[in-house]
């Protein structure tokens, strides 16, 4: 990272360690953010080809929180499993393992791709109090407002499976194609911001394991939405979703939110796919007011 994060003096304030754990054959990488009294513990998964460095700008702003923000297998500092696929089941069950051995009972958290994962093991049986999802997928990616470029991701991404493997690796790593994507899902006009928003994609958007991992996790992201589970889902469940996203348009996130047993829909404006980057503050609150955090003193 060569680009300072405009919220770097409260991530410096925020207490962070990092821990490994033993996860269906995976050694999974993890940090702790927040005071380990905390009285709220949250778990929060990342998005598509990102790590848990994605999330730490909503964190920032939750320091009373305990939040624990693991890499997915094949993203970050997590490695996949030899010979394993990685398809939403396996991730679901992956999550449901991690959870159950890390912090049971814990508030889950996704954004984006991880919402599909949240989602989708909440469905399928996770035991949490409240559940949170910030920019959902809840529209199939192709129909959005943006099909066309989902198309096109999906001949790159295939293409990148079938080139001999260095050439593939090559191509999905390029990174003049990484900064056309952060252009494209980019909406603040803030310089600084905009700086740091293609700075964070430039660093960590390309630390998966292998091509084979990241076409498994965009298949999954593409053939899969949250629609799928929430009518299974009958925890208290918030969604943040924003009013520019090309992903899944606002009417979509709106049609979502009817799905639940029990939703509460906050809606963010001037802002896209990249809530937790550009908007990080509004997230925390609509976060603290669900979960009823109070603000504590000195932090």
């Amino acid at each position: 990272m060569t680009v300072p994060s405009p919220y770097a003096d409260r991530l410096r304030r925020l207490p962070v360690s990092r821990h490994t754990i033993e996860v269906r054959d995976v050694q999974t990488a993890y940090w702790e953010y927040g005071p380990d009294d905390a009285a709220t513990t949250i778990i929060a998964v990342h998005g598509f080809r990102g790590d848990h460095h994605g999330l730490e700008s909503v964190l920032a702003f939750l320091p009373e929180a305990r939040v624990i923000a693991p890499d997915l297998p094949g993203f970050g500092e997590t490695a996949p499993a030899p010979g394993r696929a990685y398809d939403l089941d396996e991730y679901a069950a992956w999550l449901t393992a991690f959870t159950d051995a890390v912090a049971p009972g814990a508030v889950i958290l996704g954004h984006s791709f991880g919402s599909i994962v949240t989602s989708a093991a909440v469905a399928a049986g996770l035991q949490t109090p409240r559940l949170i999802l910030i920019n959902p997928i809840g529209a199939p990616a192709l129909e959005g407002p943006k099909g066309v470029m989902t198309r096109l991701a999906v001949l790159y991404y295939a293409l990148g499976a079938r080139l001999p493997e260095r050439i593939g690796t090559a191509l999905l790593r390029n990174p003049l194609i990484v900064r056309v994507m952060s252009i494209a899902m980019a909406k603040t006009t803030d310089p600084a911001i905009r700086r740091f928003v293609h700075d964070q994609h430039d660093t960590y958007f390309s630390r998966f394991a292998d091509r084979d991992v990241l076409r498994d996790a965009f298949v999954a992201s593409v053939s899969h939405d949250v629609r799928e589970f929430a009518g299974r889902i009958d925890v208290p469940t918030l969604l943040i979703a924003a009013e520019r996203d090309d992903i899944t348009p606002i009417e979509a996130e709106r049609v979502l939110a009817t799905l639940f047993a029990d939703a509460e829909l906050v809606e963010i404006a001037h802002v896209g796919h990249l809530i937790h980057y550009e908007t990080p503050a509004e997230a925390a609150g609509a976060i603290r007011r669900f979960l009823r955090i109070p603000v504590a003193r000195g932090r």
